[in-house]
């Protein structure tokens, strides 16, 4: 095999890891509250951004500035959830996706307004890994290790504790849980918390790969969202093999072809895929 290409192969499994990360969160959210959160990746940036001033401007330490990172990112999920999501349950569909795009240009305006356009980073440069020619970058094998971690974390908590039961119980029937005396508001608050804190964790591993800026969620979201359908929307497990999928796509189509053009093969084959099963890879 080309090592070139097999160093591509290996650079789309630690990418993948990442947005595993990310359609985990989001289709823990519309599994169980039944809503798309076009703002989730404008959450990330937001975590992103915080990172970023807690460790160059007022010099916390980079764990301690990504553990702030993740519990900002989760209180603001939080008041999302219920300032925004909560009062529109009950709603029609297009008008739940109205809300939450409206809190992505919200979150887009008010990060141009407080900080500009300008690009910013961390400036911590990581080295790079050389394996018999094969260069791996440490920043993506850091985040995939990490985002394995918190894919494990989260399947332990939703399979091995009565809080996760709960959740997949509201997930597989809302309503015979309410019936049972399980309180559905409490379990939305709870896994809109967990949605937000998993994009704090995936703000704190693209922050060390990519600049900051309003706008950054416009190179992971459509991804992020593109997983999560061809997953099959609410399955996690579905997500987490698209994720893969797409990632391989992306970094083997760039070896091959400019990367723009690797990325337009992955919405063509995603096209292709939804056509023949719409309900995506291992949805119902």
């Amino acid at each position: 095999m080309d090592i070139y290409l097999l160093e591509a192969i290996i650079n789309g499994l630690l990418l993948g890891g990442v947005l595993a990360l990310l359609s985990l969160g989001l289709n823990l959210i519309f599994g169980v509250i039944d809503v798309v959160w076009i703002c989730y990746a404008e959450v990330v940036m937001a975590a992103m951004y915080a990172v970023f001033w807690l460790y160059t401007f007022y010099g916390w330490p980079l764990l301690l500035a990504c553990a702030a990172a993740i519990v900002f990112a989760t209180v603001l999920g939080l008041l999302v959830h219920i300032v925004v999501i909560e009062p529109i349950l009950g709603s029609a569909p297009i008008n739940q996706l109205l809300a939450t795009g409206g809190v992505l240009f919200f979150l887009q305006s008010l990060a141009t307004l407080l900080f500009g356009t300008d690009f910013r980073n961390l400036g911590i440069r990581l080295p790079v890994l050389e394996l018999g020619g094969i260069f791996i970058s440490f920043s993506r094998l850091i985040a995939f290790g990490i985002a394995l971690v918190g894919a494990v974390g989260l399947f332990l908590f939703l399979s091995r504790t009565y809080l996760g039961t709960a959740v997949r119980a509201i997930a597989q029937d809302r309503e015979v849980m309410g019936l049972m005396g399980v309180n559905e508001r409490r379990i939305y608050v709870l896994t809109s918390a967990i949605g937000s804190g998993l994009a704090g964790l995936a703000a704190c591993l693209l922050v060390l790969q990519y600049d900051v800026h309003p706008f950054i969620g416009l190179t992971f979201g459509p991804i992020t969202f593109m997983v999560c359908v061809l997953g099959g929307l609410g399955n996690m497990i579905g997500g987490f093999i698209a994720a893969f999928i797409i990632s391989q796509i992306i970094a083997v189509g760039g070896y091959y072809f400019p990367i723009e053009a690797a990325e337009v093969l992955a919405f063509v084959f995603f096209i292709v895929l939804i056509l023949i099963r719409p309900q995506g890879i291992l949805g119902k």
